[in-house]
């Protein structure tokens, strides 16, 4: 078990990185926007789905080889990127559709499809890949002992906690996204809005930095 103050120590570093505006954020923004409120939170929660494997990866040392692996990690990095590049062209593509719902009911989108993206962005996010790997192991307490069952309780506690701000902004942009909804050509404008951002953090996922 993970002492009682190293704990609170990381939930409080974890919730000042989680509050502050990054690759999830965008990307719950972006779907919430595109999608609605269903949709924004049907993201989140793949979005954190997509960190479990990467908890136990790292719990299990996996995650340690890869953030040293150049290749590895940039495989990763180009296929999230790419990916979100992908479900922002589709959004873009799919404006229209965003319009035509405000007259009539939009055609049902599958849950699972959406929890699906969601996790595939989660999972190749390499930014919580490095996050896991380089911040989890300060807050462990060797003479706890059980290293790995500690790495796994903290990334667990990072998991509820990105889960419980991420739908904050899922809810504040979906509800933004209401005032959109009384116009077609705003939610046309609204939806192409969310593709923009997704394929503007693809971008970006892609041309930051070297793996460090």
């Amino acid at each position: 078990m993970v002492p009682v103050e190293n704990l609170w120590a990381f939930v409080v570093a974890s919730v000042v990185l989680i509050v502050i505006p990054g690759p999830s954020v965008l990307f719950v923004i972006g779907r919430s926007l595109s999608l609605g409120r269903l949709g924004g939170l049907l993201s989140v929660i793949g979005n954190a789905l997509g960190m479990v494997p990467l908890v136990t990866a790292v719990a299990l040392g996996v995650g340690a080889i890869v953030a040293e692996s150049v290749v590895l990690f940039t495989i990763i990095k180009f296929a999230g990127a790419a990916y979100l590049v992908y479900l922002g062209v589709q959004a873009i593509r799919h404006r229209a559709d965003a319009a035509a719902s405000v007259d009539r009911k939009p055609a049902p989108r599958s849950h699972w499809r959406q929890l699906s993206e969601g996790f595939v962005v989660g999972v190749t996010n390499p930014k919580t890949i490095a996050f896991f790997v380089a911040v989890l192991p300060q807050f462990v307490s060797f003479r706890a002992g059980s290293i790995p069952l500690q790495l796994f309780e903290l990334g667990v506690v990072f998991i509820v906690l990105a889960l419980a701000c991420d739908s904050v902004w899922a809810l504040a942009a979906s509800a933004a996204r209401g005032w959109f909804a009384r116009s077609p050509k705003r939610m046309s404008q609204l939806s192409a809005t969310g593709g923009v951002m997704m394929i503007g953090l693809g971008g970006a996922l892609a041309l930051s930095g070297n793996k460090h």
